[in-house]
């Protein structure tokens, strides 16, 4: 397993971590999954209190050395205002059963609230020792850079954001400036939800297949390996068992030439392989009315 530091500091993470959304559904089947990623090398663990997972990472963790994990979770956008941050942040370390969170993320961006509320908020967690790095989820590069102006003291180490081989909106902007502001990308749904295994990108996936017999990878490993081919990029890919476990963690420790990276994007070129990602299709209205959405999806774990 390769590690990349996150954001401009010198904390190493496995470029490969574990996110945990829509988990819950066979829970010992996915502790076992989680426990044997730890064991092979993989460190970076995500969750959220909108995931209701927290408790599936807190019993994951439990008897790991606390310094071979790093926890990463998030705040909802209905609990931006000060108090309600430190208050979600409380019930976080209750529920991980933990001292401290090593990354603590903004889940959303959240229109009705002013952002520099809620960093302020976000710089007493770290000042109180209650999380180690600030992180956001879903941000433009206006947001993003708002919400950075919007601190006093700290740096925003990381922007957790849809990317993968179908969906590549943030290669527009957010991605150089990432790069050049050494915020680390944290690519969630990095195999497209599933759909890279679908009948409509059948050829894709057997092209990747082709180009991954070079090293003896598979797909998927390919697939992966071309998001994480970026310096300041990791994956995080659902891996509730432990078949798909071991099969991303091959995904690291190895990296596809310069001419097989030409072929990947000549081949989604050629064939107009592209999707809008979550964010960019309903980003607008989800932004306006996430204090709604998030209290009910939350209420609803």
């Amino acid at each position: 397993m390769k590690f990349k530091n996150i954001g401009n500091t010198n904390e190493k993470i496995s470029e490969i971590g574990i996110g945990t959304w829509k988990m819950g559904i066979d829970i010992n089947h996915e502790i076992n999954a989680i426990k044997l990623g730890i064991k092979n090398g993989i460190n970076f663990i995500d969750t959220a209190e909108l995931y209701g997972t927290e408790y599936l990472v807190s019993k994951s963790i439990k008897n790991i050395e606390r310094e071979n994990v790093f926890i990463a979770t998030k705040v909802s956008p209905h609990h931006f205002h000060y108090n309600d941050v430190i208050k979600a942040c409380n019930n976080s370390l209750k529920n991980l059963n933990i001292k401290q969170i090593d990354l603590y993320q903004l889940h959303w961006p959240n229109y009705n609230i002013e952002i520099s509320e809620t960093m302020k908020a976000m710089e007493k967690l770290v000042d109180d020792g209650k999380i180690r790095y600030i992180g956001v989820s879903n941000f433009t590069l206006k947001e993003l850079d708002g919400a950075q102006n919007a601190m006093k003291k700290y740096n925003i180490v990381s922007n957790q954001v849809e990317y993968n081989i179908i969906t590549r909106g943030i290669e527009k902007d957010l991605l150089k400036y990432c790069e050049k502001e050494k915020i680390t990308i944290i690519a969630y749904s990095p195999l497209a939800r599933g759909s890279l295994f679908s009948k409509k990108y059948y050829k894709l996936y057997q092209f990747l297949d082709t180009i991954g017999k070079k090293y003896k990878k598979s797909a998927t490993q390919t697939a992966l390996n071309f998001i994480i081919s970026g310096k300041n990029a990791i994956a995080i890919p659902k891996a509730s068992s432990e078949k798909h476990v071991i099969e991303n963690i091959g995904a690291s420790g190895w990296k596809l030439n310069k001419r097989d990276l030409e072929q990947i994007e000549n081949f989604l070129k050629n064939n107009k392989i592209k999707r809008n990602s979550l964010s960019d299709t309903y980003g607008p209205i989800m932004k306006r009315t996430s204090s709604i959405w998030s209290k009910l999806m939350t209420n609803k774990q």
